[in-house]
């Protein structure tokens, strides 16, 4: 078996992998910029608990590089970006959820959402045949 970089050949593929390159996009800064990735996501660490920034390392982060790599290096499987799709759709769904339930109805989230739904929607397209 030939290891070979799939470059995307249709518009929909890349739509879908313009979307798995973000989520790589945004593996790498909590990878590697945990603290910062906390403040752009509105979340505060505290000295009696350093496994915060752990966290947003090995699960956020390490979450978001697996798939979004599995999409871009494997590329053009439909499967794989349904996988990706639908893990951005349960996070814009998750989103909704707070904003209605947990007095999380601001701006900060409602641009979150959007981004979320775009991302999921991306992939999901071109998953389904929506997009050629």
């Amino acid at each position: 078996m030939e290891l070979a970089f799939p470059w995307p050949m249709s518009n929909g593929e890349w739509l879908a992998w313009s979307s798995a390159a973000v989520t790589v996009l945004f593996g790498l800064l909590l990878f590697f910029a945990p603290r910062i990735s906390l403040r752009i996501l509105r979340l505060q660490t505290t000295e009696a608990h350093p496994e915060a920034v752990s966290e947003a390392r090995a699960t956020m982060a390490g979450f978001y590089l697996g798939l979004g790599l599995c999409c871009v290096l494997l590329g053009a499987q439909p499967f794989l970006y349904m996988a990706l799709g639908v893990s951005w759709l349960f996070t814009a769904f998750g989103r909704l959820v707070s904003m209605l339930s947990d007095s999380g109805n601001t701006f900060y989230n409602w641009i979150s959402l959007v981004v979320e739904v775009a991302l999921a929607a991306l992939p999901l397209a071109f998953a389904f045949g929506l997009i050629p």
